[in-house]
């Protein structure tokens, strides 16, 4: 049970299990335990949540054994906590204060202030200046080199022991005041130089723009780092762990829990000084260290091993430093050059000058002991000597760092370049030689050879077996059971579709353009003719009417059957009135034909679809090319995978395949595809993941980026989901809790499918268990593929835009 009051005074203490709450009711005061353990804390926490969150504890080193505790007003003035004999186990411990006269009250920023307790102003202690683990907003990081007191947040030793550990988060002035993590006291981890924004050197500078700011007086050296939220929401504050990770957390109503929303120093390249001196780390690289250009690594054998805190060292001296040794008054390094690195965290401690960016090449060039320059308009030109230590290349953001080199390296790059260029060219040249000849030389063979290709027709019981032959596969040719298909001729079609009038044109597929017919039976069907200058030939051909003529399922178009005829290559499928789903999907007005229901209905057929090409058919067939334009809608609204050119058939043992020649669409394969033709059943969950985000969304992935940081669809919908603003993802307003559920169980299962490796991806056997509502705790899923770390703010819903710039497909699509 708690007291009514907020405060404690010399004649009003509280007892374990007493509490007091602040005005708000976010935050108590306390006597708590932690699950596994029997000793008792007195400290601040939420109120009202159900998962127990300590911001604050007072005795975090010396616990109580049992529930004798009592916190009060001590004879002194202090605030006190004492156990069952009378011993102090934690003291606000302020000298000369006045007996009986001091109240102690728990605010609803969540500080507890020791004040006079005649005016009530006068602040003598408060726990914002003796932190916790917690970073609450108003709370003061400060650093008064003057009088040598730092507040410095403090890790714990693990989740259930509050006592010190050995991560703190301070301020540091340097020449410029940065954010750190002290490892032991260590620097661990540093942001990078504040310019009145944010901080250069942390990649989700976004996240500080949100109410940070750090207040500097150089001339009383103080310096302290802050935070005021916009929304004032109380439900949010900054932790550091005990590994030392830095994170914001915010309360999820709908979840019930705590989610982190951003993290610092987790990444190898973000521990300070991973690669030693002229050392770059960049995590896109193996290794992730390597040393600037014209240095090389100061010990090989321990950089093999994966040690690079050696650092690296300067192979040819700077002209300006030989000038200096051979006695020359300039020294300047006339000879001297820049290397430019775009993208990145700066090295630790700069020197500062206010001169504009014009002048800070001229100004370091001047300085023998300048090593590198850079610029930034919030601070100004930042200049280094000597060692250059905790560089780091950015993918996107940071500062552009001009390195000091001998002109003799920089020329090194450019010879090679001059070298490159010139081998192109000439690779280049000789190529277009060789093809005009082989062009020439099948055109004069071409001219003895008749012009039509033989076609050979027979008939077996049970099943008509089709071999087409022509001077191009006669010694091998391709044979394909039909299993009863249909064999049209070029007149029938072209009867059927008035000549192929462009009137009956439907759309263009990736191999052709596809029409409108009618037979004689007045049965309607869709005829694909193959283009003669696709890149299509007839392998592909007979792969899709291999694949199609086998499968039989009601998520799946019905080939009713093909025409082979000279050099015309058609086949003839089932006609679907709601032609394909990208046509609803993406159009800002047929998009509203699709409700949820309707949209839910489409996601679960092309899953079973899908899971019947997989698992439940007599073949394993991988699509590879699954895509909104390549899912077909029939009257009511049914999807029916289509396009089987792509498709491969895997045999019974098969799981796993690769290729030097992909094909597929871009922004719809997944990245083992894309980049080492690797293909298996996870492939295709991928394309489903990005497909189903589609649908949700009525976004395109290959033409939506947000305009301010880069994002692809799948980035924008991950940090939404992370943040629970999956209404900024949704096309339409969710207007019950069952419509809300399935939407984020999508989004879910998508960003699942999505993930850049394929064994995190579920198999469509679990996609459609998920979707069905089977299973009923989902793994967390990890950042997707072809996409950078989500920077966005709360703001994400101003911050998209779509791009009707698109591209497609990677071989002859």
């Amino acid at each position: 049970f708690g007291t009514a009051l907020d405060t404690i005074t010399p004649s009003k203490s509280i007892k374990d299990p007493e509490f007091i709450i602040s005005q708000s009711g976010v935050f108590r005061l306390g006597f708590f335990s932690f699950a596994n353990s029997s000793n008792r804390y007195v400290g601040i926490l939420y109120h009202q949540i159900p998962v127990q969150t300590v911001v604050w504890v007072a005795n975090r080193n010396k616990p109580l054994k049992d529930s004798s505790g009592i916190l009060n007003i001590s004879d002194d003035g202090n605030l006190v906590v004492f156990n069952g004999k009378a011993e102090i186990l934690w003291s606000s411990n302020i000298t000369n204060l006045v007996p009986n006269a001091t109240t102690s009250q728990l605010l609803d920023s969540g500080n507890l202030v020791l004040s006079n307790g005649e005016d009530g102003a006068s602040s003598l202690w408060e726990s914002f200046e003796d932190p916790s683990n917690a970073f609450l907003e108003t709370m003061k990081i400060s650093n008064d080199v003057k009088k040598g007191r730092k507040v410095e947040i403090k890790s714990w030793k693990s989740p259930d022991d509050p006592s010190d550990g050995n991560f703190s988060i301070g301020i540091e002035p340097f020449n410029i005041p940065e954010g750190v993590i002290r490892n032991n006291n260590k620097l661990y981890f540093r942001t990078g130089p504040w310019n009145g924004n944010t901080f250069i050197g942390v990649i989700m500078k976004t996240v500080y723009i949100d109410g940070f700011y750090i207040v500097a007086d150089n001339q009383q050296q103080t310096y302290y780092i802050t935070y005021e939220f916009s929304d004032n929401s109380r439900l949010r504050y900054y932790e550091l762990d005990s590994q030392g990770k830095f994170f914001e957390r915010k309360w999820d109503a709908g979840k019930g829990d705590w989610i982190n929303r951003y993290s610092a120093s987790q990444t190898e390249s973000s521990v300070y000084g991973q690669c030693g001196a002229f050392g770059i780390c960049d995590l896109t690289k193996q290794p992730i260290c390597s040393c600037l250009k014209g240095f090389k690594p100061r010990n090989i054998e321990e950089w093999s091993r994966g040690n690079w805190s050696s650092g690296c060292f300067r192979t040819t001296p700077l002209q300006c430093q030989r000038d200096k040794n051979n006695g020359s008054e300039a020294g300047q390094g006339d000879n001297d050059g820049f290397l430019k690195l775009k993208t990145m965290k700066v090295p630790v401690f700069p020197n500062r000058s206010s001169i504009n960016n014009g002048e800070c090449k001229d100004q370091c060039m001047k300085n023998c002991s300048c090593v590198a320059y850079a610029y930034d308009a919030g601070i100004g030109c930042m200049f280094w000597s000597g060692d250059l230590i905790d560089m780091q290349k950015f993918s996107t953001h940071g500062v552009d760092l001009y390195i000091r080199l001998p002109s003799s390296e920089l020329d090194k790059g450019k010879s090679t370049k001059v070298i490159v260029i010139t081998a192109v060219i000439v690779g280049i040249v000789t190529i277009t030689i060789i093809m005009l000849f082989l062009w020439c030389w099948m055109a004069k063979r071409r001219g003895r050879k008749p012009k039509h290709k033989q076609i050979k027709l027979q008939l077996n019981k049970g099943n008509a077996m089709t071999k087409f032959s022509s001077e191009n596969v006669v010694e091998n040719p391709i044979g394909v059971k039909l299993q009863q298909l249909r064999l049209f001729n070029f007149d029938e079609l072209a009867t059927a579709t008035s000549n192929f009038d462009h009137a009956k044109k439907l759309g263009q597929g990736g191999f052709g353009p596809v029409y409108r017919g009618t037979l004689g039976d007045e049965k309607e069907i869709a005829v694909k003719r193959l283009s003669k200058a696709s890149g299509q030939g007839l392998e592909e051909f007979m792969n899709e009417v291999e694949v199609i003529s086998r499968l039989q399922h009601r998520n799946l178009v019905k080939l009713l059957g093909c025409c082979v005829e000279a050099e015309e290559k058609m086949l003839v499928y089932e006609y679907m009135p709601n032609k394909s789903l990208d046509a609803f999907v993406f159009d800002p007005i047929k998009q509203n034909v699709l409700d949820w229901s309707k949209r839910f209905k489409i996601i679960e057929g092309i899953s079973r679809g899908l899971l019947y090409l997989h698992r439940d058919s007599r073949l394993k067939i991988i699509h590879r090319d699954l895509k909104p334009s390549n899912v077909l809608l029939d009257q009511e609204l049914n999807p029916k995978i289509s396009d089987f050119g792509m498709a491969r058939i895997f045999g019974g043992d098969e799981n796993q395949a690769n290729t030097k020649r992909v094909v597929g669409t871009y922004g719809y394969m997944s990245p083992e595809y894309a980049m080492q033709g690797q293909f298996s059943e996870k492939s295709d969950v991928f394309s489903f993941g990005v497909l189903l985000l589609e649908i949700v969304s009525g976004k395109k992935n290959t033409s939506f980026y947000n305009n301010e940081y880069d994002l692809s669809l799948l980035g924008y919908v991950s940090i939404c989901n992370i943040w629970s603003l999956v209404d900024k993802v949704v096309l339409e307003p969710k207007s019950n809790s069952k419509k809300e559920k399935e939407i984020k169980r999508c989004i879910h299962i998508g960003l699942l499918c999505v993930q850049e490796y394929a064994n995190d991806r579920p198999t469509m056997s679990v996609v459609v268990s998920m979707l069905n509502n089977e299973i009923p705790n989902f793994k967390t899923p990890k950042q997707p593929a072809f996409t950078q770390t989500p920077l966005i703010t709360h703001n994400v819903q101003n911050r998209a835009s779509l791009n009707d710039v698109t591209l497609t497909d990677f071989d002859g699509r």
